[in-house]
């Protein structure tokens, strides 16, 4: 498992992107996969930005975990910022015209469809939100 330890800033995206690719890239991750990993840590990571902490700054963790049975990548947010589960609100009705739904959501949405696996929970006054997807 590798840890990366940063300020919940919207310009430390880059970082955060180059830390899971190198994780990823180290376990031959298929490109596909990688980009489908890349826009769901894009959408935690700048939702933790922008509201855990609101008007403060504060630390994201990012974890990156890798295993081999079955093949697949765990990666886990961690904030101690205001308790907020994503996966309490339901999903957005994608059949409506964008003008037609409410605001917010289809992130997170997005990312609950190309994960395997999306887990939230709030602990020691953490928020702790961990997307698994698996490798061939």
């Amino acid at each position: 498992m590798k840890e990366l330890i940063i300020d919940a800033l919207k310009e430390n995206l880059p970082q955060v992107l180059e830390f899971v690719d190198t994780e990823l890239e180290g376990v031959d991750c298929p490109l596909k996969i990688q980009m489908q990993v890349d826009l769901a840590v894009e959408e935690i990571f700048i939702n933790i930005a922008s509201y855990a902490y609101d008007p403060d700054v504060g630390p994201a963790t990012v974890r990156v975990e890798t295993r081999e049975d079955p093949h697949q990548v765990d990666i886990t947010f961690i904030d101690h910022g205001v308790p907020y589960d994503p996966l309490a609100k339901a999903d957005p009705d994608i059949t409506l015209s964008a003008e037609e739904r409410d605001i917010g959501g289809l992130g997170i949405f997005m990312v609950k469809k190309s994960m395997d696996d999306v887990i939230y929970e709030y602990k020691d006054g953490h928020n702790i939100l961990t997307i698994i997807k698996g490798m061939p």
